[in-house]
């Protein structure tokens, strides 16, 4: 059973994420975003695995240009394994100086329920938001296990027009095969 929950302004992912915690029942709970795709691997499959494996939360990464951090939520190592490591800390568009990693966040978590706590207290932040990101950091501060998964998949971004018509097309090729 699918249920909508609607979001009157853009208030951040946070406060969208809060709009939910009446329908969240387990102890963690899975969210994509719709912008970023991944195709040709089951990036959620590989990340409820991990979260299995360590019984922790997990976060989608991969490595992007050090020139373009500044678009991405991006995590600081620690313990890094082949396909995943655990996060240190995690920083919201930081500038390329600033950057812990090269490691972006993509739109697939595994997030405790615990985390609607958080997001009931964080202060709006840059754009008068709510970031999901501020929340994860004071988990990761308070001793929350958070792992990423380093994906296998081929990673979309139809977060702007032209990567939203490049993604179209990429899927047709992949379903003419």
């Amino acid at each position: 059973m699918i249920k909508f929950v609607y979001q009157d302004k853009p208030k951040g992912t946070g406060d969208a994420i809060l709009k939910c915690k009446n329908y969240i029942k387990s102890s963690h709970f899975l969210m994509l975003f719709p912008d970023d795709l991944i195709i040709k691997k089951n990036c959620s499959k590989e990340m409820i695995s991990l979260h299995n494996k360590t019984k922790s939360s997990i976060i989608a990464t991969k490595i992007v240009e050090r020139s373009s951090v500044s678009r991405w939520g991006m995590l600081s190592i620690k313990n890094k394994k082949k396909n995943y490591f655990k996060i240190k800390d995690v920083v919201e568009k930081p500038s390329i100086k600033n950057a812990p990693s090269n490691y972006a966040i993509i739109g697939r978590y595994i997030l405790p329920k615990t985390i609607m706590k958080k997001l009931k207290k964080i202060k709006p932040g840059q754009g008068g938001e709510v970031h999901i990101t501020d929340a994860i950091r004071e988990l990761i501060h308070e001793g929350e296990n958070f792992y990423a998964n380093i994906f296998k998949g081929k990673y979309l971004d139809c977060g702007t027009l032209s990567g939203y018509i490049n993604s179209g097309v990429e899927i047709s090729k992949e379903n003419k095969k």
